[in-house]
């Protein structure tokens, strides 16, 4: 009988190094890598319309309900049938990243926001949730510029009251829901190393590495580790 895979969530807000330790552990793990939005190739389209710049005036509740639609296509398509075969699956974001931007920071009711998590997650929880925090000013450098960056999109650009009440969102859920918070002010190296603790404290085990990339779902196409913010 096949063991079934463990769920790990990387949480937290833009430019704290999600995408990096998402890559790193999920190495570390042998585990497929995966993220949200995204994921699928449907989660995919709505991960390009939701951070569209040039997307105009979004109704919260919109951006609400194309996450959560982009969730559950994920969930059953990527997620649930690796971790029914026995797969780890690390997750750059999952529902808590609902309730931290379309609830604290976008104001839409957290009633409403967690009843629309719980169906587009289908049922599925994490096994361990590891919330990545730092504070903004910390992240300010962290952000590429110049020729060559990327321009930000959509939710970097809503401004820092929006991203200072999505942070403290963060921390009341991780407080509220026991998820570990782990200090992403320092160096890329350190973070790794303590957020692997993290989640062998709670799962016990974390390395040695099984293999030397993670396995990367369709939709997040595979590159190469490096010291770089993550949304």
């Amino acid at each position: 009988m096949t063991c079934r895979g463990r769920f790990v969530v990387i949480e937290g807000g833009d430019g704290v190094g999600k995408t990096t330790q998402s890559r790193l552990l999920a190495a570390r793990l042998g585990a497929r890598l995966t993220r949200e939005p995204g994921g699928t190739d449907l989660g995919e389209q709505i991960r390009s319309v939701l951070l569209d710049p040039h997307a105009g005036d979004v109704h919260p509740m919109a951006e609400l309900l194309l996450m959560v639609a982009a969730r559950a296509q994920h969930v059953n398509s990527v997620i649930e049938p690796a971790l029914e075969s026995g797969v780890d699956v690390v997750c750059d974001r999952f529902s808590g990243s609902t309730l931290a931007y379309q609830g604290y920071g976008r104001g839409l009711p957290l009633e409403d926001v967690a009843a629309a998590c719980a169906l587009g997650s289908l049922g599925l929880v994490p096994d361990v949730t590891v919330l990545l925090d730092a504070p903004l000013p910390a992240l300010a450098g962290r952000r590429p510029r110049g020729a060559g960056s990327e321009a930000p999109d959509r939710i970097e650009r809503a401004g820092e009251r929006f991203h200072e009440r999505v942070r403290a969102g963060f921390l009341e859920l991780g407080r509220q829901d026991g998820w570990v918070v782990v200090d992403a002010s320092g160096e890329v190296d350190d973070v790794a190393r303590d957020v692997c603790a993290a989640v062998a404290g709670v799962l016990g085990r974390c390395g040695p590495p099984v293999r030397s990339d993670p396995i990367v779902s369709s939709g997040a196409p595979c590159r190469p580790v490096a010291p770089e913010p993550g949304r």
